[in-house]
């Protein structure tokens, strides 16, 4: 979509994507291989009681979910910046992920481009907010 063609407090829902542990393992193992992404046992013992995903993973899962609505399309320039990251609760394998995305900026910056701005927002199956953030893109006009 142009531009343009986004309003102010327009509110987008993703799909959802389910976390498996393989998943989780997987990812953590290649870029946050901390205790509580990839040690079962020890995880166990602590806070979480088990393993959970990564936030940088939680990033990935939130950012492909808006990606796949196609909302951009082709018509995405390029990321400008993430802001206010916020990681609100753990997200566990088997946990059903959805994200909702609202236009909170629309900024035209040249003639054949401008900055839309969107907050994230992620929600596990219990509606349980586990994550959020400010993401801008330059998009085309």
């Amino acid at each position: 979509m142009k531009l343009e063609t986004f309003t102010l407090g327009q509110i987008f829902e993703t799909d959802t994507y389910r976390v498996t542990k393989e998943d989780v393992l997987r990812f953590a193992r290649e870029f946050d291989p901390q205790y509580m992404h990839i040690d079962e046992e020890k995880a166990a013992a602590g806070r979480f009681n088990g393993i959970i995903a990564s936030g940088i993973h939680t990033i990935s899962i939130t950012f492909k979910l808006w990606v796949e609505t196609g909302m951009y399309g082709d018509d995405v320039v390029a990321g400008t910046e993430m802001n206010h990251i916020k990681f609100m609760k753990p997200v566990y394998p088997g946990d059903e992920l959805r994200a909702y995305a609202e236009v909170t900026k629309i900024e035209a910056k040249r003639e054949t481009e401008g900055i839309l701005t969107v907050m994230l927002t992620t929600y596990n199956q219990k509606n349980t907010k586990v994550f959020e953030s400010e993401l801008s893109a330059l998009i085309k006009r």
